[in-house]
């Protein structure tokens, strides 16, 4: 029986190794943080005002040359206006250099002689793929899935006609030209359809920034206050077969978040951008699993889809706990896995980030 029993803990032992050695690992970031006073955030949604350029106005003109005094009408078109153009781009991580307000240059004025005005140069602005627009009434109108797609936001006015346009059989000398059309003026609510591939869920004080500086470059700010962190910050970790994964901290949700309460409906939206969710709880908690049981709830309130994602449990502050009962009673009370660990000492973190690339391979890079 000892030999049949060691023979099944070797072959075990051998399996798992092998089945390790397949897992990409992790990198250890060798360049130091940014010691830059202040943090940059991940702006994944907002609203513009796009402003098409106004078309020049035509010109009334009449040449007069040496010898032939009414040589006639020669005043030429204004020039057409920029239009306002969205376009996909791979570079762009979020919205940040996004103004809120976007005008487009205004077409030059005709002048005598038959000039006609210069068009405008068409303002670009560059977004990240996987943007959608939306309306002022909340429909899709555009949707830049790939690379280089385009999205025209606002048109340009056309330039107006010179008084020689309208020279006829029965006018010859007309006195009148056209003012330049009005550029179009349109709001629209842009979002990002996909922050990150892993979102870091939980309530206030939970340890999820702290979990995001321990295993990226990113600064998320910490402190022993609830709501620290009221945007997302977006965490890239690497691996040795050259993979990415951008880890993202979520803002804390709290009960009755999908009723707006404490900005719930803002902070529930970005969790909808997110492929796998890593729920974090607290295990100093005298009862952690009822935070599981509220992050669900507000989850599942606020769209049945989000639960149909791959789930982990990942029990932080381990290092607080006097005995491991407490993360046995988590493991009876729930289906998910559950993965202990501590941020802030670095205990188990690198199996963390093993199971995160288990996660990406298996949900998000299918192919």
């Amino acid at each position: 029986m000892t030999s049949t029993k060691l023979l099944k803990s070797f072959l075990c032992l051998k399996s798992s190794v092998r089945y390790c050695c397949k897992v990409p690992q992790p990198l250890r970031n060798i360049k130091p943080k940014s010691l830059r006073s202040f943090n940059q955030n991940f702006i994944d949604h907002m609203h513009i005002k796009t402003i098409g350029g106004n078309g020049g106005d035509g010109c009334i003109s009449f040449l007069s040359e040496w010898a032939n005094e009414y040589a006639g009408p020669d005043g030429g078109d204004g020039g057409n206006g920029g239009h306002v153009i969205l376009q996909a781009c791979t570079s762009v991580k979020d919205l940040k250099n996004v103004d809120s307000v976007v005008k487009a240059e205004q077409g030059e004025k005709g002048s005598n002689r038959d000039c006609h005005g210069k068009n405008a140069d068409h303002t670009l602005i560059k977004v990240p793929v996987g943007t959608v627009i939306k309306d002022a009434n909340g429909c899709i109108v555009g949707d830049l899935k790939e690379e280089g797609s385009m999205f025209l936001a606002a048109r340009g006015g056309a330039g107006g006609k010179g008084n020689k346009f309208f020279t006829s059989p029965t006018q010859q000398s007309p006195d009148i030209c056209e003012y330049g059309a009005i550029g179009e003026n349109i709001n629209y609510h842009i979002e990002i359809s996909s922050i990150a591939h892993i979102g870091l869920v939980g309530l206030p004080n939970a340890g999820k920034s702290t979990l995001l500086q321990a295993i990226s470059r990113a600064r998320p700010k910490i402190a022993p206050y609830p709501f620290t962190t009221l945007k997302p910050h977006i965490g890239m970790v690497l691996y040795n077969d050259y993979e990415q994964i951008a880890v993202a901290d979520l803002p804390g949700l709290i009960e009755d978040s999908h009723k707006n309460k404490g900005l719930g409906i803002q902070f529930l939206r970005h969790i909808e951008r997110c492929s796998v969710l890593l729920f974090i709880l607290d295990m100093s908690l005298d009862q952690p699993w009822n935070s599981l049981d509220i992050l669900k709830n507000e989850l599942s309130h606020y769209s049945n889809n989000l639960l149909q994602r791959s789930q982990l449990v990942v029990a932080n502050k381990i290092d607080l706990l006097d005995r491991n009962d407490k993360l046995k009673q988590l493991r009876d009370k729930t289906d998910l896995e559950v993965f202990p660990l501590s941020a802030k000492t670095g205990q188990n973190v690198g199996g963390l980030l093993q199971k995160i690339r288990i996660l990406y391979d298996k949900n998000v890079n299918k192919t």
